[in-house]
């Protein structure tokens, strides 16, 4: 990497984090002026009224940055012709697209609620406008088998992706700094592949994502009620963010001109970086089913209120989460020189299960020590 690339990276990241710095705080004030809040209720964490309108600030913030550093590279390319100019796929316009349309529907159901059903819709929408772009998975890297795959195949396969996983990271925000702190490791993991394969452009994306990411996670964290400097991402900010980090998983993993069905790292790393959130929307689903409950209608089932079950505090649950996430990367990262893709997602199942059996029978302990407490009271 170029000191020149090496500077606009850092410039995009240094410019997303500023401008989070200066519009969070200016949130939260409209917000406590107008008395925005996400309410309390059984189902819910917090037992005090918190703005849930941070995430108004990752498209706008991610929008500029990209923007204003892209634009700069192409006025200096213009000025200096010895430099390279940035490559900019059109699929960031049909990303621009379906992020702003996300974006709308998130503010609108943060402000006043809005029904699963037209958020799916806007989602579906969203999806595939990106897919018309170009933007599709065209290989399973050998997974079970399964090396390139048609374009008939591979759309709508993407498009079932780009929902699962924006539906992923959704449903994932349930405690302070859960959401966004996964987002932030996928982020980092995927800029690094993207700066292996000297694809800044992509880069530049993750990094400026990372950078509004960041200075929200400390206020979404550490922040007090009481002292107004807390605030949630919303559906604004999980239904952007996941959008972009779909984009970038798929085109992390996609094979392009040049590259080979065989070079299957960048999708491993993609999906390593989102196996949790991606597994326990698999798991949550299937005991909603199970139980009879429609699989959209919320409840406390995820693994975090798991955890937070078994005794653990809400930063000791994040952490525990957050550090799982970093073991997927780093030991898919060493073993997929070493194993098959099919026997790399196998292991991982196995060592998830073995977690979340490890979870129940704490909490079955548990419950037979407060069934047996109450026995000896009565």
């Amino acid at each position: 990497m170029t000191d020149f690339n090496l500077l606009f990276l850092a410039g995009g990241f240094t410019c997303a984090v500023v401008l989070a710095m200066f519009l969070i705080p200016n949130i939260l004030i409209v917000s406590y002026k107008r008395r925005l809040f996400d309410m309390p209720s059984e189902r819910k964490v917090h037992s005090t009224p918190v703005s849930r309108l941070g995430g108004v600030s990752f498209f706008p913030v991610i929008s500029v940055s990209f923007c204003l550093i892209v634009g700069i590279q192409l006025c200096i390319h213009s000025t200096f012709s010895t430099l390279s100019a940035p490559s900019i796929p059109y699929s960031f316009l049909f990303l621009a697209i379906g992020s702003m349309l996300l974006y709308l529907v998130g503010v609108m159901d943060d402000l006043v609620g809005v029904s699963y059903r037209y958020k799916f819709l806007v989602q579906l929408i969203s999806a595939t406008i990106l897919t018309l772009s170009g933007t599709w998975l065209n290989t399973l890297g050998g997974l079970f088998g399964i090396w390139e795959i048609p374009a008939w195949a591979g759309i709508p396969l993407s498009i079932f992706i780009i929902i699962y996983i924006t539906n992923a990271i959704n449903l994932i925000d349930g405690i302070d700094g859960l959401a966004s702190g996964l987002s932030s490791i996928a982020l980092i993991a995927m800029c690094t592949m993207f700066i292996l394969k000297q694809d800044y452009t992509h880069a530049l994306l993750s990094l400026t994502a990372l950078g509004v990411l960041l200075p929200f996670w400390v206020y979404n964290v550490f922040g007090y009620t009481r002292h107004r400097h807390k605030l949630f991402m919303g559906d604004t900010g999980s239904l952007t963010l996941g959008f972009i980090v779909s984009y970038l998983v798929i085109q992390l993993s996609t094979v392009h001109n040049g590259e080979t069905a065989m070079d299957n790292r960048g999708l491993i790393i993609s999906f390593s970086a989102l196996f949790i959130p991606l597994v326990d929307v698999i798991r949550v689903v299937l005991h909603r089913l199970i139980n009879g409950r429609s699989p959209f209608l919320p409840d406390r089932n995820h693994i975090h209120h798991k955890l937070l079950l078994t005794g653990l505090g809400p930063r000791a649950v994040l952490l525990t989460i957050l550090l799982l996430a970093i073991f997927f990367i780093a030991i898919n990262t060493l073993l997929s020189t070493q194993l098959n893709i099919t026997v790399l997602a196998a292991v991982d199942a196995a060592v998830w299960l073995i977690f979340i059996s490890a979870t129940n029978h704490i909490l079955r302990k548990k419950q037979q020590t407060t069934n047996a407490i109450q026995e000896q009271q009565l």
